[in-house]
């Protein structure tokens, strides 16, 4: 089981208002000055409208005219600079936060035990990372200040509404409560749907990144209508999430719309008997109306922006679990500094297990000496990797001790530790860029002479010479445009850089010729002197110099010895021996 770290919900409205709105006041301030002022303009009209029924037309006061119309052109000159002002200043603010919360959460992330992602899909992490913070831009961009602002003249259109006719504004009122009930309920329906909606789409982006990355896999298994389907189905769920969400949110719009038309006949019918009784002038109706309008737009408007903090609550929620993740260096036992490894490793009755239905190790002993070479052999599935990766404090052991130097390497810190560490996989992963950067990746700070050496070691330079650029030549993604060969020489050359106490060697020759192999055997033997390597191989012709083999099958280290007395033994490792050199 993974350890969450003990931390608020972001998606906790006073949570959420600590984090993200409070530091900001001072910003969200003057936005709320300038939607003061913005909605304060948008109430000149109704105003001028009255003025101009009532007073220039129906009573001739046509020295008035020029007045309005300045009034009204200055107002709307006014609004226009506030919502340019208020929008450049709380949307770029809110950009700023995304930038912010996006680089915060893949730091964490980053942080966090191989394991974790061993459970996680990359192309799901990379959506979560991007796309679930995107909705606090509502929280300090425009969103907020428009509800505030929508709430101050929403309160300035009630007063005059009831100073103009306190009866017609009384039966306004009816539907605009019952939206607002209607709203709340529809809100607290909608949340789990947005929430369910990020979680399909961080499937399908997984999915898709995997099959993009794999395309010559699914070529060569002639496969793209198989992913095609895949594909489809999973954008079909985005699409039924997105329709019943588009429903919910609709029939709240739609609900709004019938009670406001239907309100607006009665007040037509109620505005028009007053007219003919008397008791209300032309030009106040029209105020009226108009003000109404001001008094419904922001209830509407409000109703808009709480879909939008809904949905940016619910993408809070899964960025909160992302962060109540412990990270690895968080760990408080690690504190034992070990900047100059000996490189001994210890293992002591070792037991490891994913989960608990099934342990991998069974009581794992052996001791590797400091500048010794420990080769570990066995069949796939043995155990050999989860090894390799608990000496590399990737995994931690279920039970059992593993010691570093003779300290207990669950307390050493793990910065330290890692920067001894010189890793080439299996899987030979680049970086996309140059030759020359994927060699820096482990030391970025070293010398043009150091990097020559290191490539001359691995013979990457044998290659690299013949393209135009040399190193500086780009490889594409995952050194697409690479050979295996060419990929895992470069792989060796970083680590030669990295110039490390630890070396984990998978199968480092695993891509090569049998020239390019023979050239790399006496690289490697000049990068594992003096260092503690482990090394897993599968052509047991490759470790025949080991200081010792250890052979696992299920688990359990069944034998161990150097290659003559294993061979000597006639056992396991003898009979693997033997048939592979039949082969």
């Amino acid at each position: 089981m993974r350890s969450k770290a003990k931390r608020p919900s972001l998606s906790h409205v006073s949570t959420a208002f600590r984090v993200f709105v409070w530091p900001r006041r001072g910003l969200l301030a003057i936005g709320l000055a300038l939607i003061f002022i913005n909605r304060f303009c948008g109430l000149i009209l109704p105003g001028a409208t009255k003025f101009l029924m009532d007073d220039v037309i129906d009573q001739g006061k046509t020295e008035l005219l020029p007045t309005l119309v300045f009034a009204v052109g200055g107002a709307v000159t006014l609004q226009a600079v506030t919502s340019f002002a208020l929008t450049r200043l709380l949307s770029v603010e809110a950009q700023r936060l995304i930038a912010e919360l996006r680089t915060q959460v893949q730091s964490h992330v980053i942080k966090l035990p191989v394991r974790f992602f061993d459970e996680t899909k990359s192309g799901a992490l990379v959506s979560r990372i991007m796309n679930d913070v995107e909705g606090v831009r509502n929280l300090v961009g425009t969103g907020v200040v428009q509800m505030v602002g929508g709430v101050i003249t929403a309160a300035v259109s009630l007063f005059l509404l009831i100073n103009i006719s306190a009866s017609m504004t009384a039966i306004a009122l009816v539907p605009l409560v019952l939206f607002g009930v209607v709203s709340l309920k529809a809100f607290s329906i909608i949340r789990p749907i947005f929430r369910a909606r990020a979680q399909i789409n961080a499937d399908v982006k997984g999915r898709l990144t995997e099959s993009l990355g794999g395309i010559r896999v699914i070529k060569g298994f002639n496969a793209e209508e198989r992913e095609t389907e895949v594909f489809a189905s999973g954008v079909q769920r985005i699409f039924d999430n997105v329709k019943t969400s588009l429903t919910a949110t609709s029939l709240v719009s739609s609900s709004g719309v019938f009670l406001m038309g239907l309100t607006s006949a009665i007040l037509m019918y109620l505005g028009g008997q007053s007219i003919i009784e008397g008791s209300l002038t032309i030009g106040e109706f029209f105020a009226f109306t108009l003000y109404l309008g001001f008094l419904v737009a922001p209830v509407m408007q409000m109703a808009n922006i709480g879909t939008q903090l809904t949905e940016a609550f619910a993408g809070l929620d899964r960025t909160n679990e992302l962060l109540a993740e412990t990270p690895e260096f968080d760990d408080p036992n690690r504190t034992v500094e070990l900047p100059n490894l000996d490189g001994e490793i210890r293992f002591r009755n070792v037991d490891f297990s994913y989960d608990d239905s099934k342990v991998v190790l069974h009581d794992v002993n052996f001791h590797a000496p400091p500048g010794s070479v420990t080769a570990l052999v066995g069949s796939s599935g043995s155990g050999k990797s989860t090894i390799f990766g608990l000496a590399a404090a990737f995994l931690q052991p279920t039970s059992g001790e593993i010691e570093v130097d003779g300290t207990d390497l669950s307390t050493v810190r793990l910065d330290q530790f890692r920067n001894q560490l010189g890793l080439v996989l299996q899987d030979d992963f680049l970086f996309e860029g140059s030759i020359r950067e994927n060699v820096l990746f482990g030391r970025p700070d070293a010398s043009e002479k150091e990097v020559m050496h290191a490539t001359q070691m691995a013979y990457v330079d044998e290659f690299a010479s013949s393209f135009e650029k040399g190193l500086d030549t780009l490889i594409g993604e995952r050194g697409v445009k690479l050979s295996g060969g060419q990929r895992q020489r470069v792989a060796i050359a970083r680590a030669i850089l990295a110039n490390p106490r630890i070396l984990f060697l998978d199968e480092a020759t695993s891509s090569l010729d049998t020239e390019s192999e023979q050239y790399i055997q006496a690289s490697l033997a000049l990068l594992m002197e003096g260092r503690t390597t482990f090394v897993i191989a599968h052509r047991l012709s490759t470790i025949r110099r080991a200081d010792q083999i250890l052979v696992i099958e299920d688990g359990r280290v069944i034998e161990r010895g150097s290659h003559d007395d294993l061979i000597a033994a006639e056992g396991r490792y003898h009979n693997l021996y033997t048939y592979q050199a039949r082969i």
